[in-house]
């Protein structure tokens, strides 16, 4: 790739990024899980001859990556800054002001509920998780990200994550920061992103709190996780936790597994 002026990489990436076909696999991607060029094809609507030609721009452009296993090829995200990019530029979708009531994000209720954003949950689940950590005192906000409290430590080092070791829930340290907060593109609402929020989305679903949906980026809450995260949400809930599950069924509601 030529080294560019700022400006023009912006523009670039910008350009590549406002394709439909291209957004949409992006977006296919947004789960975390590495896809085929049929799989993002599929996704897309499109044939598996012109994605060639939409992942080769993406592949150039470095917002996607590739690597060989066996007979397949496989597809991921570039990093983690291309799923905050997308998520940002999802919360920045018009509203047209004569249908305020207008829903953003997915249509399906499961996937408002509770989902993968690239390595950490997204939807109600994740905003209300978040809202109960600030109001329970374990971080403050600060500057877009998330200040976690020695309190906030100890309870993290209860759950299973050691922020102070070298790295935790097996994320390793790297130059992401600790916690940030991403706006949930449905909610509009932060929740956790960052090596946190990876973090807290690998340690549930080691505990069988969520699951995974085959083929969607959907989490199933188990019902270990109804009340598993009811105890983090904790009760009596305040007006903040209200309002984030305000716009559908609690924690739970979702199809839980056996």
């Amino acid at each position: 790739m030529i080294d560019l002026p700022t400006g023009n990489m912006i523009a670039q990436s910008a350009h590549l990024m406002g394709d439909p076909t291209r957004a949409s696999m992006l977006a296919a991607l947004l789960g975390g899980e590495a896809l085929t060029a049929g799989e993002l094809a599929s996704q897309a609507g499109i044939t598996p001859q012109t994605a060639s030609g939409h992942l080769a721009k993406l592949l150039d452009g470095r917002l996607i990556a590739a690597e060989r296993q066996g007979r397949h090829r496989y597809f991921r995200l570039g990093s983690p800054a291309v799923a905050q990019a997308m998520e940002a530029m999802m919360a920045l979708s018009p509203v047209a002001p004569a249908s305020p009531a207008k829903r953003h994000g997915p249509r399906d209720e499961a996937m408002r509920q509770a989902r993968t954003c690239y390595d950490h949950m997204a939807g109600r689940l994740a905003v209300a998780l978040t809202a109960a950590f600030e109001r329970r005192g374990f971080l403050h906000r600060s500057e877009g990200v998330g200040v976690v409290s020695d309190e906030g430590h100890r309870f993290l080092c209860d759950f299973g994550i050691d922020l102070a070791g070298t790295d935790f829930a097996g994320i390793a340290r790297s130059k992401r920061p600790l916690c940030r907060m991403c706006l949930d593109w449905s909610e509009r609402r932060p929740h956790l992103a960052g090596r946190l929020g990876a973090a807290l989305l690998t340690r549930t679903l080691a505990l069988g709190w969520v699951v995974r949906t085959p083929n969607s980026r959907t989490l199933t809450i188990t019902q270990a996780g109804d009340r598993g995260f009811s105890d983090l949400i904790a009760h009596p809930r305040t007006e903040q936790d209200r309002a984030a599950m305000s716009a559908g069924p609690a924690p739970g509601s979702a199809p839980r597994s056996a």
